[in-house]
Parts: structure tokens; sequence; C-alpha cells
């Protein structure tokens, strides 16, 4: 590890020791200051290259318990709010993920939200529409699984889909059952206009929208490709397709950079995530729902001295029952 390194692995040690010193308010405040500087908010001004694939620290492998430690503390902060947004039944929350193959979604859901109640969550995944989907409107598929209120819905992949892969493959619109005269040089603009309206009715209903973009390197892709094709355990993982797609990187590109412009407001914003070290990203991910859930003003129902005075009376009943 090099001297700068070193000093780098340092600071972060010390500022974990900190954190283990923190009052939840303290570490949430903390949260959300660490997850602004991937926010995006309103992307009028967007571009994509203003934002790094790498982590902006190099811990290497001696490190690996300090990133750890680090998210499991938002592993269970997460779980400690999403227990009172379950309880207080008016909010919901809807986390979407968006990135290039083996840019680590899967994984980044699996650990971010391995503390939730089951109870309180749900995960869809949105892969090429069927029959049935092509004959309604592309948001139609996605709006079935809109989260409940008191609940955190997940969306790996989703409505973006119709403005990212549909953009970069157009012969795909022509499967899409839409009369001739709506495909016009107008349609990405629109999409992008629907999308926000659409956002924004959720918003206005309690739901709050936060979207991930997993932003990771055209060369560390490659290397996870290269990983996945010489671990038999993860050669499930690969498939032609996805080295086909690698080779539109530059139209991929393009498209999320013009979706997030479009789309990223500061009620439903986009949060550029660095995608090439896992862990960081995922405590990134973690900071930025932390961040969403405590501007909720999350709260456990309070109970009315009718209520009360019913528990007590329960309590009391309990007590004299004889064994």
């Amino acid at each position: 590890m090099s001297k700068s390194s070193k000093k780098e692995s340092n600071n972060f040690e010390d500022k974990l020791i900190n954190l283990n010193n923190l009052s939840k308010k303290e570490l949430v405040q903390r949260a959300k200051t660490f997850s602004k500087q991937y926010w995006v908010g309103d992307g009028e001004n967007f571009k994509l290259n203003d934002y790094e694939t790498k982590a902006s620290f190099n811990l290497g492998e001696e490190g690996k318990p300090l990133v750890n430690q680090t998210l499991q503390m938002g592993v269970e902060a997460l779980a400690a709010m999403q227990d009172v947004l379950y309880a207080q039944d008016k909010w919901s929350l809807l986390l979407i993920f968006q990135a290039m193959d083996a840019a680590g979604k899967d994984g980044a859901i699996k650990h971010v939200m391995s503390g939730v109640n089951p109870q309180g969550c749900q995960v869809s995944s949105f892969k090429a529409p069927s029959s049935e989907e092509l004959d309604h409107d592309f948001l139609w598929r996605c709006q079935k699984h809109l989260p409940e209120r008191g609940r955190i819905g997940i969306f790996n992949r989703s409505y973006y889909e119709e403005v990212l892969v549909v953009r970069v493959h157009e012969q795909i619109l022509k499967g899409q059952k839409l009369p001739e005269k709506l495909v016009t040089e107008d349609i990405w603009e629109e999409r992008f206009q629907d999308i926000r309206n659409f956002e924004k009715y959720l918003s206005r209903n309690g739901t709050i929208v936060l979207k991930f973009f997993l932003n990771v390197s055209k060369n560390e892709q490659k290397e996870r490709f290269i990983e996945r094709v010489d671990d038999p355990d993860k050669n499930w993982k690969f498939s032609a397709a996805d080295a086909k797609e690698r080779g539109y990187w530059d139209d991929y590109m393009f498209a999320y950079e013009e979706l997030i412009k479009n789309t990223s407001t500061k009620k439903s914003p986009w949060y550029v995530i660095p995608a090439d070290n896992k862990s960081y990203a995922r405590i990134a991910i973690a900071s930025a729902i932390i961040h969403a859930l405590d501007e909720m003003e999350l709260e456990y129902p309070k109970v009315d001295d009718a209520k009360r005075a019913e528990l007590k009376a329960i309590k009391q009943t309990l007590l004299d029952e004889k064994d």
C-alpha cells in the first residue's frame, strides 16, 4: 500500500471509530452528508463524465473489515427505520436500480437490504416484456408492482429500460405494437415526460422514488466478465448477449446521460454511484436510503388514552392468570 493509500486508510479508520460513538441522529446526518455527493437532484445540467466510477479511497484487503463494519452499521440503521415505516403505514419507498451488466445491482440489493424485515420489502425484476405486457402501455407492468404504504419496493431494472435498451436498439420499437404515427423523433422526450409525470404522481400520493445508477467503468466490467467465465460457480451469470451489449457501450452511456438529465428531480432524484468498488457502492446506497427515510419524519403510531387503558387491563388479566 502506498503512503497516500495508507493515509486514506488511517483517515477512514478514524472516521469509523467516530461513527461507533455517534448517536442515531448523528449517524443519520453523516449518512445524509455522505450520500449528497452522488445526488443529482435537478438533472438539467447533468453530465455523466462529472461522476467517477471509482471510490474516493483505496483500503485494499486489510481495509475490508472496516468497510464491512461501516456497511453493517448502515444496514442496522436502515432496518430500524424501515420498522417504523412499516408501523406508521403512511409512506412507501420505491428504489430503482439501473446499470450495465455486472455493475453489482443484485449484490447491492442483497447486502443493503439484508437487515430489512421481508414483510416490509418486495423485490421485482424486469426482463424483456411478455406478449401480455406488450399489449399495454410501457408503464403498466411496473405499476402492478408498486409498494404498498409502509413498505419498500425495489425494482431491479424498470420502466427506464424503455429509454435505454429500446433507445439503443430502436428496432425493438417495432415489436411494441404502437401505432406508426406515434413513433416519431420526439418519442424519447415524450417518454421522459411520461416518466416525470408518473413519478410526480407517485410522490404526491406518498411514494418516494429513489433511482440508482451504478456507474461501473468499461474496464471493470471486462474484469468481472472474465471472472464469471473463469469461475464455474459464476458461469450461469454470463451469456453471449452480455458480451454483445458491451459493444454498444457508448450508446448506452449516451442513453443514461440523457435519461438522468431528463428525469432527475429534487423529489425523485437519481444517485450516480461509483460502482467499481462494490463495498463502497453499497455504503453509498444505504446512506441515500437512510437519508430518504429520515426526510419522512417517521414515528411509531401514537396510542390514545383509551387504548392505553385497554392495554393496561389486558396486562392485568394476564398477570392474574393462574398457572
